[in-house]
């Protein structure tokens, strides 16, 4: 399999710099061989792109490409985690997606494949992993979307 480098150049993404957190936490922490990524929401070049509530106004198709900035960002994360090295993954081992959500909204998980697939296209079967789709009212900024991963490491 090519390294998750070369397959984030074939799907077109340059990872950007991590963001710095905007309160008291770590934008990740590494602890023996997992790494905690915290929530990460869909900014890019410091603004976020995709605001307000999926089921109030933002499509399922908006959600998905929202959840997939989120990975983005999670893996800048991520590969600041490793050295630059995503070769360094052994294990998506769990994701969590919180999407701001009318409360009538039932299409949350669809939301948050946007996340997982990209895990998948990047790591392969390292890629796959246990998962919580999480519908809530409001996120940091009016994000629609955030998304956090436990991932383990060389």
């Amino acid at each position: 399999m090519p390294s998750p480098e070369k397959l984030l150049k074939d799907l077109g993404i340059t990872l950007p710099k991590p963001a710095k957190p905007v309160a008291s936490y770590e934008g990740f922490i590494r602890t023996g061989n997992l790494v905690f990524v915290s929530g990460q929401i869909p900014v890019v070049d410091g603004k976020v792109a995709v605001i307000g509530k999926l089921g109030g106004g933002v499509s399922l198709e908006d959600g998905q490409k929202a959840a997939r900035l989120c990975a983005i960002n999670v893996l800048a994360q991520l590969n600041e985690a490793t050295g630059h090295d995503l070769s360094k993954v052994t294990r998506v081992v769990k994701v969590t997606g919180f999407v701001a959500a009318t409360p009538d909204y039932t299409d949350v998980p669809k939301v948050v494949n946007g996340a997982s697939d990209l895990f998948a296209a990047v790591f392969g079967d390292r890629g796959k992993h246990a998962r919580a789709a999480v519908g809530v009212a409001v996120l940091p900024l009016d994000s629609a979307v955030e998304v956090e991963a436990i991932v383990e490491v060389e």
